[in-house]
């Protein structure tokens, strides 16, 4: 069902909108964890860590189409919130046609240079094999992964968070059920995983594309919906690509700092991905409020409802960073506990790094909460130029880390990279926000 949330308490409708986001990205952890986790215990460590060695490199081309898709969608949530449905089926059109275009441009472009990535990243010649195997596996499936990540926010534009959960849960199921096979069973290695995954993610797109035909007449598209517009394409373009290159651009600095990481031994390389991996459950609550909230602004933007926005971030705020002390617990009396899904605990050595990155980040979670939360609302309002900006502040402190001091003091450097990369990106974002607000309103009362 739709979800119009431009009237109602803005605090309950985001949270009710925000809830089955939440359970779809634990689900979405889920793929990437029965990965790592049958990965881990039936082919070992050097296996686990070949598979995290990819994970900035994942970030950075799945990343981008993932940062499209969401963010092509936005001019539905708009023209939604404004109820101009014409607009937003041709808007729907072109949604199609553009993720098209982008997956036969990366499909390309990874066949041809997964290796080289791999290389330049200098990953560690023990596991560098294993890890093209995985990755360049995942990359040859992206069209499923473009799919279902096009299908799910054309439907969260409109309102509907759940359809998309439901099928993720089926899809997460498949996944777990096909991991043991291909892994633990065929032996097929880690690109069993791989397999798994695309599979997958496949069959979910599949899923919500078969439920946005059959049941949303409001988005059922006719011939003079497909001709192409220049103005339409460009208008989804304007927000799609900048978040597009906001997680691009966040993922180059991933890379660097991986490519640092690299060079300290597989053994750091797992304990980083173990920790990473924990460390996107913890955070997966703030992640799903900053999903609602560009789906939030971009209704209420449609509606010309902005002190409505400036109220639902206000409040967001506060929810997030609450949220954010509960996650300073969890990571600190938790986390490595459940890295123990991934790691033996006869790796000590391991386990006490996971705990150390765990700490050092969850000390920062608030400046994370509020990227979440502004990011996603200035990509809702159509200002993703400015979020791109904040990307790139996170950028610079992943990089003065990777450059500057990983060679000086190793993994404890490595330890605080993201939360400098977190400090700078609000040292963007906030006054961007504050100047967003203020041209909105000044446009409103003309």
């Amino acid at each position: 069902m739709t979800r119009d949330m431009t009237t109602g308490n803005p605090l309950k409708q985001i949270l009710s909108f925000c809830i089955p986001l939440l359970f779809g990205n634990l689900f979405q952890q889920f793929y990437n964890m029965a990965d790592s986790i049958i990965v881990g215990k039936f082919l070992g460590v050097n296996a686990f860590a070949a598979v995290g060695a990819t994970g900035s490199v994942n970030f950075f081309i799945v990343g981008f189409a993932l940062g499209l898709c969401s963010g092509i969608a936005i001019p539905i949530s708009q023209d939604f919130g404004a109820g101009d449905y014409e607009s937003m089926r041709r808007c729907t059109a072109h949604c199609v046609y553009l993720c098209i275009g982008i997956t036969v441009f990366l499909t390309t472009a990874m066949y041809f240079g997964t290796y080289p990535l791999l290389e330049l990243l200098q990953t560690p010649a023990d596991i560098i094999d294993e890890a093209f195997s995985y990755i360049f596996t995942i990359f040859m499936g992206i069209s499923a992964t473009i799919l279902y990540n096009m299908t799910a926010a054309i439907l969260r534009a409109i309102g509907d968070s759940r359809t998309p959960l439901y099928f993720l849960i089926l899809s997460s199921m498949v996944n777990i059920g096909l991991d043991y096979l291909f892994v633990g069973v065929w032996h097929f290695g880690v690109a069993g995983a791989a397999y798994a995954t695309v599979i997958a993610q496949a069959l979910s797109g599949l899923l919500c594309l078969a439920t946005i035909l059959k049941r949303y007449t409001l988005l059922r598209l006719e011939k003079r919906h497909w001709h192409f517009s220049f103005e339409c394409a460009l208008r989804e373009l304007g927000i799609g690509v900048p978040m597009g290159l906001q997680f691009s651009i966040t993922a180059i600095g991933s890379i660097t700092l991986q490519s640092a990481v690299n060079t300290l031994g597989s053994g750091v390389v797992a304990a980083i991905s173990a920790a990473a991996k924990v460390q996107n459950i913890i955070v997966s609550p703030m992640e799903s409020v900053g999903a609602a909230m560009a789906t939030y602004c971009g209704q209420n933007l449609g509606a010309g409802k902005i002190d409505r926005v400036r109220l639902g971030v206000r409040q967001m705020t506060v929810i997030t960073a609450l949220y954010a002390l509960a996650g300073f617990i969890i990571a600190k009396f938790a986390g490595t506990t459940v890295a123990l899904l991934f790691i033996d605990a006869q790796q000590t050595a391991i386990l006490g790094r996971i705990g150390q990155f765990l700490y050092c980040n969850a000390l920062n979670y608030i400046p994370l909460a509020l990227i979440f939360v502004y990011r996603n609302s200035l990509q809702g309002l159509g200002f993703s130029n400015a979020a791109m900006l904040a990307g790139l502040a996170e950028l610079i402190g992943r990089v003065i880390i990777a450059f500057c001091f990983v060679g000086l003091y190793g993994f404890d450097a490595v330890c605080f990279a993201n939360p400098l990369a977190w400090i700078f990106a609000d040292l963007l974002l906030l006054p961007l926000y504050a100047v967003a607000m203020r041209r909105l309103t000044r446009t409103q009362q003309r």
